[in-house]
Parts: structure tokens; sequence; C-alpha cells
């Protein structure tokens, strides 16, 4: 599993010895390494740059579609939002919007 996240070669490494995008992909790893039908993942990309963040989502995506498994991913990075194949946007633990596009939801609060 490490091999399908890029980190083959880092199997040896402590995370002392990882970057933050490197972590990150050992969490996926582990995650989908007992191939469950459902994956929680909270914040994945709060400590990662944007590019960093968009690469691991886009690896828990296209890792996900593999194995066929679903992904809920909680976020505040709007930046990851086109990624997504359903969107639910909550505000203060109410349902605010529930589809795919939240353009509109989103222009009209920001």
């Amino acid at each position: 599993m490490l091999e399908s996240v890029g980190l083959g070669h880092r199997a040896d490494y402590y995370p002392d010895g990882l970057s933050g995008g490197q972590k990150q992909r050992v969490a996926i790893a582990r995650a989908l390494i007992s191939h469950p039908k459902i994956v929680l993942a909270d914040e994945p990309t709060a400590a990662l740059d944007k590019k960093s963040g968009r690469d691991v989502v886009e690896l828990m995506q296209k890792l996900a579609k593999e194995q066929h498994c679903t992904i809920l991913l909680v976020t505040h990075d709007n930046r990851i939002l086109d990624i997504a194949d359903r969107i639910v946007y909550m505000e203060d633990g109410r349902l605010v919007s529930d589809g795919k596009s939240l353009s509109s939801t989103v222009e009209s609060r920001s």
C-alpha cells in the first residue's frame, strides 16, 4: 500500500523523518490497507499547503475508486470541493445544502 501512495522507498522511516504530505499519504495507506467500505477523513488537508492538500485528496479519490470504497471527507478547504462527487454543506450543525455544486451557496455566504 505504501507503494500505491508513492512511499515504498520510505517504508523504514519514522514519522519525524517524513514531511506533512508524506504523513498524510501514510495515513491514507493505513486507512485503505484493509479494504474498508467507508473511510472517514476529518480535515485531511488542514496542515498542508494548497498543492500537497490537493495531491492528497486526489490520491484518496483515485485509491477509493480502485478499491470501490466511499470516502466521507469533512473539510473547511473550499479549494478541493471540485473533486467531490457529492457535497453536503452544514453550518452550526444544520444542513444548509445537499448536492454536487455549492458555488451559489458558498458565494452567498462569503
